[in-house]
């Protein structure tokens, strides 16, 4: 009897916990947006923080603004390791802006924000490299931005940053901000709470024979995730690499047929919406990871 008992309160336990996994919604939070917007003029100033001494406490306001204003313009910079984190920050934006806000708020104020359980505490290097990054485009004047890829590339490690832990300046270039699969998976589970699935890997490619009408079938349902060799869809400088393993995050917009028997891809990429037209081929040549979370079960946590 004991046994059954505690099969049985094992059985509860894992059904309650699939009842907590949250679900992107089809599109932009607009409630939710207005009301980070309106925590943000309620704040009206705030004084420096000693946490992020290069980061002015107007330019870390105005960047949030933004971010809210245009959650798709969100920037992850020319050459940075950041793609991931900029595919993470896309579904927390759209989804869900007060929980991103009073993170970054907290962050700023105290060197330490909370993602739902996810604590961010980014050590003194980091903080100091918050606000000085050049020659990233837009990234440049977005400190906000900068610490909170910085913060997340801090927080989520994997076997890529195995080698280089901890950060020195420059290593939003290298392999400490590098991101495999599984952490990117892991990332989208702990931050947002979803119950994702995904095919793919770090060295071998889905076995997907349909694989257009597969994505398309995958984004009717939910958000869509490519985890890419980018040879073709190249935001990145990544030459040396690009031609044998993926290295690029992007958020499959749309798909569909063109010209030729070839396909029309629209993702959001870093902070642009991109159209390509590939063959099937050629897409399946750089697709490596394919993650995917449906829009069907509805949760409040």
């Amino acid at each position: 009897m004991r046994r059954i008992f505690l099969f049985i309160c094992l059985l509860i336990s894992f059904f309650a916990e699939a009842q907590k996994k949250r679900v992107p919604g089809r599109m932009i939070n607009d409630p939710e947006r207005l009301k980070a917007l309106s925590i943000l003029d309620s704040l009206g100033t705030i004084t420096p923080s000693t946490f992020w001494p290069n980061i002015k406490p107007a330019d870390f306001l105005q960047n949030l603004r933004r971010n809210l204003e245009q959650p798709y313009q969100m920037n992850t910079g020319r050459n940075t390791s950041f793609c991931a984190f900029g595919a993470v920050s896309f579904t927390c934006l759209k989804n869900e802006p007060v929980r991103y806000v009073q993170c970054m708020i907290d962050l700023y104020r105290k060197g330490e924000g909370f993602y739902r359980n996810i604590r961010l505490a980014p050590p003194e290097a980091v903080r100091l490299a918050a606000g000085k990054m050049i020659f990233q485009g837009d990234l440049d004047i977005c400190p906000a931005d900068q610490a909170w890829y910085l913060s997340l590339a801090h927080r989520f490690k994997g076997y890529l940053n195995f080698f280089n832990r901890n950060y020195q300046p420059g290593d939003e270039n290298n392999m400490w901000a590098a991101t495999n699969l599984a952490k990117f998976n892991r990332m989208l589970r702990k931050l947002c709470k979803y119950q994702l699935k995904s095919k793919g890997s770090d060295l071998i490619r889905p076995s997907v024979p349909k694989l257009p009408e597969f994505l398309q079938e995958k984004l009717a349902q939910g958000e869509v995730y490519l985890y890419l060799n980018n040879s073709v869809f190249r935001k990145k400088n990544h030459n040396r690499l690009q031609k044998w393993i993926p290295t690029h995050y992007v958020v499959l917009m749309e798909i569909y047929p063109g010209q030729n028997g070839n396909w029309v891809v629209k993702y959001w990429d870093g902070g642009y919406k991109t159209l390509k037209e590939v063959s099937v081929r050629s897409l399946k040549q750089i697709t490596y990871g394919i993650t995917w979370v449906s829009y069907n079960t509805t949760s409040d946590e």
